[in-house]
């Protein structure tokens, strides 16, 4: 491919760099472009250094732009070109006498050229050797990258082909109005100059024609470049957000669609100016058949069409709503503030406190018996404005609203009879705008996620639990009666949904081992878990077997325990955690003396963590031990380090011993530990008196378990192993 087809189709920011380049008068780009052929082929190094040659091809290149000239005479091309085509020749003669100094000039031009060329792919193959986490995402990303250079690209050159009809069109005009001014007599005369405006006059037909063709193309380009952002990236960016509320770690950066959104938006606005200066071209000059009459109205209606469905998708919630001291974000609380901010993807700086954004409640609430309906207080309008965005965005970021109840008697009359609890009830935020810029009026409205509104703070667990269910299953985000026919989760998708909460909370998510226990827990033991499913019954509302508690609030309780007094050992890997009994004692029966573990409890409701190790008989007999769960308020007296530092075991000759030696599968205690090991330790220890009360316990060999000293509370049984 010729260098100066390769520098056309480079990205936006590199043919800046080419306009940059051709800014000047040393070398004109009209010439450059249309002699790119004839120009590239010769050899101009050599002409540089050899006075000869450099004239030979100074002759040559004046030779061309006659021809050129010609070509554009021939072809009907505006009057323009044909003047700046002579101005170019006549500029030349300049270096009459010294050609090689041309020649110096358009090679310098040249190799300027090609290091745009070789920085352009250098950054394209620096881009592809770098770890993306999604290639698709990237390869689609280049591709709207073409096509958006594609189109800005094409509305350039409509605009230098408007600028090329008006002249045109002046020309006919001047000689137009010039023979009725004249008013010859002469029969032969007057048919000469009727002959020579009938061929103006089709030449401007023809361009006519040509531009409406070409701008029906450029939308037909833009038609497929807003189908891909609006039906996909946007779609896409959607469902990210989505999971990224309930802990994925999926990017929800909008600067990208931003920068495509006003992009377009830019392409399509310089359309409609095209489409006025027609009207106003046509105003001056009309004729019978004139295809302007004729195909503006529906490239009028085509692009306004367009900025209409770009406008409406660009206004979106770019942070949903939730409360400084939430569990998560869309679980609100009546009287208690939160926030959201909406975004608006077309940045145009114009626009700055220009557009007025109001919030309202559950404009489409479902006609259920007993939903609730709730008036939004404080602050609920808001201009877009530029200065409360970090990265510059166009915002209205509302950080003071309060939801309260209003006094319908015991909810909303309605035709479904369902029986929705207060934290499976969902409810919208709505927001609304007026675009107004350049003749154009567009109501804009969007809706965040859906969110449950509670009451009290001991509803926010199950409230959280509802938010996760919802924006892991349903991809339709305004079906509030999601939960009167809730679907099963599949193993997958329920196992990344609790990965993603280890990950949002301490940045270390579940293993898949841990991921297996707790399968083995839900679905019993099976030889694959992929096709297990998972009710909204079971997950949320059935007790756990054996137990007072459901699965979510089991699992919930050891999150919040870990967040709370767990998080480093959690971090750095220490706490195996998910293990059942069973997979403990095989792990443990292969290891030497004085190798432990630490799990969580599976019989405690808030969250229960407790260490088992293994010691050997006289016989070689491994045993594994174990000791009751720590709670949070174990955990809240003395942080769990400290207990496996002073865990001691008092054997038959009354010397103490601390069994825990290596943490699984090798570790020794002190290197995995000692690092969040406080200073002082033993009798100067802070914890002195919870270690003397608690942690010393006296060997039962008979029985192979710890048990009680005598100054142990009964109430508080320790040493027995966890039932």
């Amino acid at each position: 491919m010729a260098q100066w087809e390769k520098l056309r189709q480079l990205e936006s920011v590199y043919l800046t760099q080419v306009d940059e380049l051709y800014d000047g008068d040393a070398f004109p780009m009209d010439v450059r472009h249309y002699l790119a052929h004839w120009i590239e082929g010769q050899d101009w190094d050599r002409a540089a250094r050899d006075h000869d040659v450099a004239m030979v091809l100074f002759q040559v290149l004046l030779e061309n732009l006659d021809i050129q000239h010609s070509r554009f005479v021939q072809g009907g091309e505006s009057f323009l070109l044909q003047h700046n085509i002579r101005r170019f020749k006549h500029s030349f003669q300049r270096y009459q006498e010294e050609p090689y100094n041309l020649a110096n000039i358009i090679q310098w031009f040249l190799a300027k050229e090609k290091e745009i060329l070789q920085n352009a792919e250098l950054a394209e193959q620096v881009q592809l050797l770098q770890v993306q986490q999604n290639p698709m995402e990237t390869d689609s990303q280049r591709n709207i990258e073409r096509k958006m250079a594609d189109l800005k690209n094409k509305v350039q050159c409509m605009e230098h082909t408007v600028k090329c009809l008006e002249e045109q069109q002046d020309e006919f005009d001047f000689k137009y109005q010039t023979h009725n001014m004249e008013g010859t007599t002469n029969a032969a005369e007057k048919t000469e100059q009727m002959k020579v405006l009938q061929a103006l006059l089709n030449r401007l037909d023809a361009s006519r024609k040509s531009m409406l063709s070409g701008m029906g193309m450029l939308l037909d380009g833009a038609e497929e470049l807003l189908c891909v952002l609006v039906r996909e990236e946007l779609v896409q960016w959607q469902r990210r957000q989505q999971k990224a509320c309930i802990g994925a770690p999926d990017s929800t950066c909008l600067d990208q669609l931003e920068k495509w959104f006003t992009t377009e938006a830019e392409c399509l606005f310089q359309v409609r100016k095209f489409l006025k200066k027609l009207e106003e071209l046509m105003g001056k000059v009309t004729y019978e058949h004139d295809p302007v009459k004729k195909q503006k109205p529906a490239l009028q209606k085509r692009v306004d069409s367009l900025l209409t469905s770009l406008l409406k998708s660009a206004f979106v919630v770019e942070t949903q709503p939730s409360m400084p001291q939430g569990k998560g974000p869309l679980v609100l609380r009546t009287n208690v503030q939160f926030s959201v901010k909406t975004r608006f993807l077309v940045k145009f700086p114009e626009l700055n406190h220009a557009m007025k954004v109001n919030v309202s409640m559950d404009r489409e609430a479902p006609l259920v018996k007993g939903y609730r309906r709730f008036n939004v207080l404080g602050t609920n309008s808001k201009a877009l404005n530029m200065a409360e965005s970090m990265s510059g965005g166009m915002v209205a970021d509302f950080r003071h609203l309060t939801l309260k109840e209003q006094k319908s008697g015991g909810g909303g009359k309605g035709i479904h009879d369902l029986s929705l609890s207060v934290t499976e009830e969902l409810h919208i935020i709505n927001f609304n705008t007026e675009f107004l810029l350049h003749d154009m009026s567009v109501s804009l409205e969007t809706s965040s996620l859906p969110v449950v509104i509670i009451s009290n703070s001991s509803q926010q667990q199950s409230a959280w639990a509802s938010i996760l269910w919802f924006n892991m299953l349903c991809l339709e985000p305004k079906n509030l009666l999601f939960f009167a026919n809730c679907p099963a989760a599949t193993w997958p998708q329920l196992g990344e949904l609790l990965s993603w909460q280890f990950l949002s909370s301490t940045t270390r998510g579940l293993e898949s081992n841990q991921l297996d226990m707790i399968a083995h827990k839900l679905f019993g033991k099976q030889q694959s878990y992929d096709a297990c499913k998972i009710s909204w019954t079971k997950f949320s509302k059935e007790n756990v077997p054996n137990t007072n508690f459901t699965f979510w609030v089991w699992f919930d309780g050891i999150l919040f325990m870990v967040k709370s007094h767990l998080e480093n050992l959690w971090k750095d890997g220490s706490i195996m955690g998910f293990v059942s009994k069973g997979k403990e004692k095989t792990l443990l029966k292969k290891k030497r003396r004085g190798t432990f573990l630490l799990r969580f409890s599976e019989s405690i409701r808030d969250g229960g963590i407790t260490f088992s190790w293994v010691d050997y008989s006289l016989t070689g007999e491994p045993d594994v031990r174990s000791v009751q769960p720590f709670t949070k308020v174990d955990l809240g007296q003395i942080p769990f380090h400290e207990i496996i530092r002073n865990f001691q075991i008092l054997e038959e000759e009354n010397v103490p011993e601390n069994p825990l030696l290596f943490l699984y599968p090798d570790t020794p205690k002190v290197e995995a530990f000692g690092k969040y090991y406080t200073e002082k330790s033993g009798a100067d220890s802070q914890y002195i008196k919870y270690i003397k009360t608690k942690l010393v316990f006296v060997s039962k060999e008979a029985l192979h378990l710890p048990s009680l000293r005598p100054n142990w509370r009964p109430s508080s049984p320790r040493a027995a192993p966890e039932s």
